[in-house]
């Protein structure tokens, strides 16, 4: 589900997270546990979007240097702040992740509109976005997809179907970023990592090929109900 869901909304870790804080793991240990577990489902989605990606390289260079950048910055915050840093922080960002998966079909409605104003250049207000959407994807990362599907939109491109594809492939190198510093310098419980890169990248590219095909109101749905597992589970302490 993270998988496919990852590859369609980009909120895959509010499906992930709540359950490995259901199973007894500390919240930072599922973050990272999470996050490396991810890593290749969200290759498999940019994966099924290669030929839309194609002849834009110099673009997603600019794209993912910024995402690289903010991605080692969130990974080392999670790391160095104190474990009650996170849990106070988090609930926050899962709050605001939830709001912005609700609001997704408003985003979607405003970016339909701005056709003819293709511009697809990496100006420094772009830059700096996804340098801050990188930062929140190494610290936390839900709907870190949604996020980046507004901000590209609006100052990138109005093609859904393109844009979702970049944002693929950013989510996929700032989830790879975290986790090998995770990996060189976190706490990793490998048996749920391993179990959740398996899941992941079947639905990675289920959903990159088939999951536009799902309603999207079904998705936020469950999005939303795991979320608000999430919270409690994480304010109950």
């Amino acid at each position: 589900m993270a998988g496919a869901i990852n590859a369609v909304v980009g909120s895959g870790t509010l499906i992930t997270f709540p359950v490995l804080l259901a199973l007894g793991y500390p919240p930072v240990t599922a973050n990272v546990s999470n996050t490396v577990g991810l890593v290749p489902g969200s290759l498999s989605g940019a994966y099924t979007y290669r030929k839309d990606l194609a002849g834009y390289g110099r673009l997603l260079v600019q794209l993912g240097s910024a995402a690289v950048l903010g991605a080692i910055t969130g990974a080392i915050l999670l790391l160095v702040l104190p474990p009650g840093a996170f849990r106070a922080i988090v609930p926050a960002l899962i709050g605001l992740a939830l709001v912005l998966v609700l609001a997704q079909p408003w985003l979607r409605r405003v970016l339909a509109g701005r056709h003819g104003e293709e511009r697809r250049r990496a100006g420094p207000l772009l830059l700096l976005g996804v340098f801050g959407t990188g930062v929140y994807g190494g610290y936390f990362g839900a709907a870190q997809g949604v996020l980046l599907l507004g901000l590209l939109g609006v100052l990138l491109s109005a093609d859904l179907q393109w844009i979702n594809g970049v944002k693929n492939l950013l989510a996929g190198l700032v989830n790879g970023v975290a986790a090998a510093l995770f990996l060189a310098l976190g706490t990793v419980a490998w048996q749920p990592a391993l179990l959740i890169a398996a899941g992941s990248v079947v639905g990675g590219l289920v959903g990159g090929r088939w999951g536009r095909r799902l309603p999207p109101a079904g998705l936020r749905a469950a999005i939303v109900v795991v979320g608000v597992v999430a919270l409690v589970k994480l304010l109950a302490g």
